[in-house]
């Protein structure tokens, strides 16, 4: 008999349970008999269910991908160029007062012939970032650097508006782009230039690292996801020889293959993904360097994390919109290319989904109990693990990959990093949202404080306002907390553990926003660089 509760929709789901006739079968047990109601209910959770396995397993896919093609690793470039070709590397920033220096000083490190090399520093601020960026590459230029000041006093197109703008008076055959958290080795364009010997190669991306990964748990959290999309996505679809994407920074571009792709475009916030799907489509090859590793510095708090998650999950689903219709219409593009590309760029409406699965679980699991644990064994279980063990086991194998001998440390994060996804839920739906909607936004920067290696503590400048999302996360945190309670006392313990990840995830993410958008952090120790790492950049990174 199920417990009296003061909720009304629960107490009319148990009525709609309780009033019904139930039949015995052979074996005098008693046998369900669905109505419309259970109907109603069950059809939008498996649909839901379906649709999340469907992404959980294009996971398992492309790890298979990864493994399947592991012989065709990055290869060697092709030829070495007699002469080393013009380069134009592009910088561009908004209000990044506390990192630009570094940014300026790092690239001004970099070893290429200077009469070859031509830097822009494209800066749309609005803030004393001028003074300082100024003052940076006028430092740099009395050395006898090759570095140009150029600053905006409008944002039109944000980031690809810039770098427009700036191409239009660039000198280089090949334009390598960073972005302003970015301290590239010094070996960087050396390591990446020469495999433009192959005529028809347009895009040369490689790895992200991070000086900041030891910085907290929530920057190693981030590290592992992203380590994710680098060493399984990345490296998955560019050995299956499928699309993959420009990441809008730590990577070289030949000038031709964005001119005859149509140029950057600004109607997407992933100005980058949509320039590449644009440049593959017009037959440009583009290919991954894994062992490139470029250093970067994560977001260190919730609010900003949240920021650029969101940004990521409405331009991807913008340049579906966009470039689906087109790949699609394209009879000389095989059908595996088209499903990839398929799942890559609409992966992100797994967020509305889980919310739709959020207002459905209670529900559906006062039903499914009803049902038989049979019935939730051997249908509903197979469909949590497809959509929720697929991010585990995809995240474990990026970090085997990456740290063959410490990879195990990650294990314990594992489920923090399945609790930080769903806890991104709220923010990244409105986001997938309004792209579904068009509704346009502008492009919200993730600040960057520079101190994760300084010791510093961090500026209140730049921080993200608290907005309205930690009070819907702390609300779904609650009501996911009550139905743990009550699957407990159902003695349902099989769903517990996932439902604790909901609590987990919702609650941190809420918790967080709040106190560290209020409060300033405290002193932070000076932690290490990215572990395992080969790269000597990364030790002096912060110098």
């Amino acid at each position: 008999m199920l417990s009296a509760t003061p909720n009304p929709i629960l107490h009319y789901i148990q009525n709609q349970l309780l009033n019904r006739t139930f039949t015995l079968g052979p074996a005098q047990l008693p046998l369900y008999q669905a109505n419309g109601f259970d109907r109603a209910l069950l059809i939008p959770y498996f649909g839901v269910l379906a649709i999340l396995a469907f992404y959980g397993f294009h996971r398992y896919a492309l790890v298979f991908l990864y493994f399947r093609h592991r012989k065709r690793r990055a290869a060697e470039a092709a030829g070495r160029f007699a002469e080393l070709p013009r380069v134009t590397v592009q910088l561009p920033i908004y209000n990044e007062q506390y990192v630009v220096e570094r940014l300026v000083e790092s690239i001004c490190r970099l070893e290429y012939p200077r009469d070859r090399l031509e830097i822009q520093l494209l800066d749309d601020s609005t803030d004393e970032t001028c003074a300082v960026a100024e003052q940076a590459v006028a430092r740099c230029a009395a050395r006898g650097e090759p570095i140009v000041y150029l600053h905006r006093t409008n944002r039109h197109g944000f980031k690809a508006g810039a770098l427009e703008e700036g191409m239009q008076v660039a000198s280089g055959e090949f334009i390598a782009i960073f972005d302003a958290d970015f301290v590239p080795p010094t070996d960087f364009l050396l390591r990446t230039i020469h495999h433009f010997t192959d005529a028809s190669l347009g895009m040369v991306q490689t790895r992200w690292g991070y000086i900041n990964r030891e910085y907290s748990w929530l920057t190693r959290v981030e590290a592992i996801l992203l380590d994710g999309h680098f060493v399984m996505e990345h490296g998955g679809r560019h050995r299956a020889d499928l699309f993959f994407n420009f990441n809008g920074t730590a990577g070289v571009w030949r000038r031709r293959a964005i001119e005859e792709a149509g140029g950057w475009e600004h109607d997407t916030l992933t100005e980058d993904t949509d320039l590449s799907y644009r440049a593959q489509l017009k037959g440009w090859k583009f290919t991954y360097l894994p062992d490139v590793e470029c250093p970067s510095e994560l977001p260190t708090e919730m609010n900003a994390f949240k920021v650029q998650q969101a940004r990521w999950a409405k331009g991807l689903i913008q340049v579906s919109k966009k470039i689906l219709p087109r790949l699609f219409r394209r009879e000389d593009i095989d059908l595996h290319h088209k499903v990839e590309a398929w799942c890559h760029l609409t992966a992100n409406i797994s967020y509305p989904l889980m919310i739709v699965l959020c207002t459905l679980l209670l529900p559906a699991m006062i039903v499914r109990f009803y049902q038989g644990w049979f019935q939730m064994l051997y249908i509903d279980l197979p469909l949590f693990i497809a959509s929720t063990c697929s991010i585990s086991s995809f995240y474990v194998a990026s970090q085997r990959e990456l740290f063959p001998r410490s990879w195990y440390k990650t294990l314990f994060y594992m489920p923090m990093v399945m609790a930080i996804g769903i806890g991104l839920t709220v923010t990244n739906t409105r986001a997938v949202i309004e792209a579904l909607l068009g509704v346009k936004t502008s492009f919200k920067r993730t600040p960057k404080f520079g101190d994760a290696l300084s010791g510093k503590t961090q500026k209140k400048k730049y921080r993200r306002k608290v907005g309205w999302s930690p009070a819907i996360e702390l609300m779904l945190g609650t009501i996911f907390a009550a139905v743990t309670v009550y699957a407990f006392d159902m003695e349902n313990y099989l769903t517990i553990p996932f439902l604790l990840l909901f609590v987990v995830g919702y609650w941190t993410t809420g918790l967080l926003s709040i106190l560290q958008g209020r409060f300033s952090r405290t002193k932070v120790k000076k932690g290490p660089a990215t572990p395992a790492s080969s790269e000597p950049a990364l030790n002096t990174a912060g110098n």
